[in-house]
Formats: C-alpha cells, sequence, structure tokens
C-alpha cells in the first residue's frame, strides 16, 4: 500500500502542565494509503514537531510503500538519515517517533491484527504496571503493587523528606514491592552519594535521572555507589545510537526510552536489542501508554509498565480513548486493531 497523505496536529490541550510541555507536547501524526488504511501515531515536539511532519517528512513520505516491518525500518532509516542536519535528537526524533508509530498501526490495521501480534505476539498475558506520582496511598488503594514517588532535591532539608516518603511508601506498599523514586535531574553527585546511604533500608530498586542526560560519566560512577539500587534514566535520551552511547559509557543499571520520543517502535526495538546484548533491564517511560504497551508487551527483555498520575487525576485531556486500564496493578494490551485506541476528535 502506498502513502498518500500525510499530516500532523497539535491538540488543543486544556490541562498541560505550564512549562516546555506549553507548547511542544504530544503530537498527533495520521498516514493515509491508496488502499483506504489509516495509522494514528503519538509523538512529540508539539508545534516544532507539527511544522516538521507537514513539510520536510511529508515531502520524504508521499508515494512510500508500507507493506512489511522491513518498510517501516527503513523509512525510519530514510527519515533520519534525511534530517541529520538538523535532527539526530530532541524535537526531530520526537516528530519522527509520531510517524514511525502512525506506521505501525497503519500496518497492523491492514493486516487486521493489534500492533504487539505483527511484532510477533504477547510474551505474557499480562504486565506488572507501577503508578508514577505524589498519592502513595491512593494509588495503593486502586491496586498498585508497585510505585515511583517524584522528589526534587533543592536544600539540605529533603534529605529527610526523601526519607519521610520512602517509609512512607515501604509501609504502605510492603517489603516486597518495588519502590523506585523520580529525581528528574535535580539531584548531583554529592546529594546521590548521601540519598543512597540514607535511603538504603528502604530497599528501592532504582533512583531515577538523578543528573542530567549528558552526564554519562559520572552516573557510570554511581552505579556502584547506589548498588543494589540502580541508576536509571533515558526517556530523555534518542534513538538507538544514543543508547549505544549509554551502553558503552556503562552509564546506567536500567534503561527508560520513552517510545514516542526516542524515536517510535523501530528504535524502541533496537534499543531493547542492545539493551539484551548488554544485560540491562528495561521499563519504558510511560510504557502503560498503548504506544510503549505493545512493544512490552511482544519483548522478552522489556517489561514493568509505567502508568502515570496524568491517566489517574481529574479534570485531564481525554485524547485517545479506549486505552487499557490496570487491574489488579497489572495491565495488558487489548486485542483490537493497531494500537487499539480511537482518537477524540474534539481536542483537534
Amino acid at each position: 500500500m502506498k502513502i498518500t497523505e500525510v499530516r500532523a496536529v497539535y491538540p488543543n490541550y486544556r490541562y498541560v502542565v505550564s512549562s516546555w510541555r506549553t507548547h511542544f507536547w504530544q503530537i498527533v501524526v495520521r498516514v493515509e494509503t491508496d488502499v483506504g488504511a489509516v495509522g494514528l501515531g503519538y509523538g512529540g515536539g508539539g508545534v516544532a514537531g507539527v511544522e516538521i511532519v507537514n513539510h520536510h517528512f511529508r515531502e520524504l513520505l508521499m508515494d512510500r510503500q508500507i507493506n512489511s516491518l522491513a518498510d517501516i525500518a527503513s523509512t525510519w532509516d530514510h527519515l533520519y538519515d534525511q534530517s541529520l542536519p538538523y535532527g539526530r535528537k530532541g524535537l526531530a526524533i520526537m516528530a519522527l517517533s509520531g510517524v514511525d508509530l502512525a506506521l505501525y498501526d497503519l500496518l497492523a490495521k491492514a493486516e487486521k491484527q493489534p500492533v504487539y501480534e505483527l511484532l510477533g505476539g504477547a510474551q505474557e498475558p499480562r504486565i506488572l504496571a507501577y503508578a508514577t506520582g505524589p498519592d502513595s496511598e491512593a494509588y495503593r488503594d486502586l491496586g498498585f503493587r508497585a510505585h515511583k514517588f517524584p522528589h526534587r532535591w533543592v536544600s539540605d532539608a529533603d534529605y529527610e523528606t526523601a526519607a519521610a516518603a520512602a517509609a512512607n511508601a515501604r509501609q504502605l506498599y510492603g517489603a516486597d514491592a518495588r519502590l523506585m523514586v523520580d529525581c528528574y535531574m535535580s539531584w548531583d553527585a554529592q546529594v546521590t552519594k548521601r540519598m543512597a546511604d540514607i535511603l538504603s533500608e528502604y530497599n528501592l530498586y532504582w533512583y531515577e535521572d538523578v543528573l542530567t542526560p549528558d552526564e554519562l560519566e559520572c552516573q557510570a560512577d554511581l552505579r556502584a555507589v547506589a548498588a543494589p539500587t540502580l541508576i536509571a534514566g533515558g526517556e530523555h535520551e534518542f534513538t538507538h545510537f544514543g543508547f549505544a552511547d549509554i551502553a558503552r559509557a556503562d552509564a546506567l543499571g536500567l534503561w527508560q526510552p520513552d517510545i514516542t520520543w526516542c524515536g517510535g517502535i523501530t528504535a524502541g526495538r533496537r534499543i531493547i536489542d542492545l539493551a539484551r546484548d548488554a544485560g540491562i533491564p528495561v521499563s519504558p517511560h510511560r510504557g502503560a501508554e498503548v504506544w510503549g504497551l505493545h512493544l512490552i508487551a511482544a519483548s522478552d527483555w522489556a517489561d514493568f509498565a509505567e502508568y502515570h498520575s496524568d491517566h489517574i487525576r481529574s479534570p485531564r485531556d481525554l485524547l485517545w480513548l479506549g486505552e487499557p486500564e490496570p487491574e489488579d496493578g497489572y495491565i495488558a494490551p487489548s486485542d483490537r486493531l493497531g494500537f487499539g485506541v480511537t482518537l477524540n476528535e474534539e481536542m483537534l
């Protein structure tokens, strides 16, 4: 089947947190074909991502044949190569992610199967989910068995607040539950070393984004300091090329590519192959959203799906309808065609 139209749209968000997200949050990509099959994807880059897709990428995509996974991979390589002067990381790859996911949705629908079947079939009937957000007790009451709480370091008083949050979460979830901390690039090496000592009694699974993604050597040094707690990260890294740098530096003990940012499922599959070779576990950022969930379901290496509080709180933007929800702390993709979701046209 041949691509006949490509269009990206920035939805009319009402509940996006004021930050870079105001102008550069998620985009919707629609790809049409000459056989009537239509694919929908979810990318990043906001208003800039829309311009990249609707101009340069559209020119490159028109009339391309998409009949196999190999066709999608070669299309990814073509868009990446042609955008090298301004791409490689950041907004261009976020935009490419949306195109890539739309192509997977398109091909799966044409083949009359869910995306995870297109990728080889589900490896497990359900996936352990964890809730990310500040309301530890509420997530426990919703049935989650694993939890990640945020903690940004501002001053020395935050050592005490971190310990209090960890103690509270451990008491709520029990001795064997997986508990994690999202530092969002606010700790430094000194803070991480002290936190590792203070929080050691709570047996945390990982510290996430302790430093900026550019500080690979320092993160590598911190792995031994934090052990057995893992130094995790990768949501702000792009493509398998970026993760190859992480692997060479031995910088992270757990990788967290965001499938709607890192280059879509094509990049995600390549990243997982690298992680398997390196013996590093993978837990995609926002992995309980369908874009990452189908990849996790079909993977023999990536597992553990992040369910963000954005999907729990109210009011919220409901852009995608029909997304699966966790049950008793587990989640699984539906058997509907493609990614199994429909677009809320009222938000466009």
